[in-house]
């Protein structure tokens, strides 16, 4: 039998169906005992290693840890930031800790961060 080359190899599965070749792959699988597994990237371990993911977020949550005693004006920053009604903000800030924006931009997370701030509210980014 002719060695086939990769090209050649590449060809030929191109013609299976997915689960034609999903059946190679098992049979692939027992007939040489290995797996087909995606490969991991080791993670970095150690302090740096935090530093780099910390770097890496491109997400954040922001989280109202305490009202504060200017209670009526932390409601009324919640309410621009989050669209809520009156009732829905009063909940939230009654409720803390709570986020109250999740998955926003460095720069969105710490304005809100800080104008909850400036109304007296203690928060938390994440």
């Amino acid at each position: 039998m002719a060695k086939l080359s990769q090209e050649d190899l590449l060809a030929q599965f191109e013609e299976l169906t997915l689960i034609e070749l999903s059946e190679f792959v098992k049979a692939f699988e027992e007939k040489f005992d290995v797996t087909a597994a995606a490969a991991v990237a080791a993670a970095p371990v150690g302090p740096a290693a935090a530093a780099e993911v910390a770097e890496e977020q491109d997400e954040f949550d922001v989280i109202l840890t305490g009202a504060g005693e200017k209670k009526i004006q932390v409601i009324k920053v919640v309410r621009e930031l989050t669209s809520l009604g009156l009732k829905e903000a009063k909940d939230l800030v009654d409720g803390t800790p709570k986020p109250v924006l999740e998955k926003v931009a460095k720069e969105a997370a710490e304005k809100a961060a800080e104008s909850l701030k400036a109304a007296g509210a203690s928060v938390e980014v994440k």
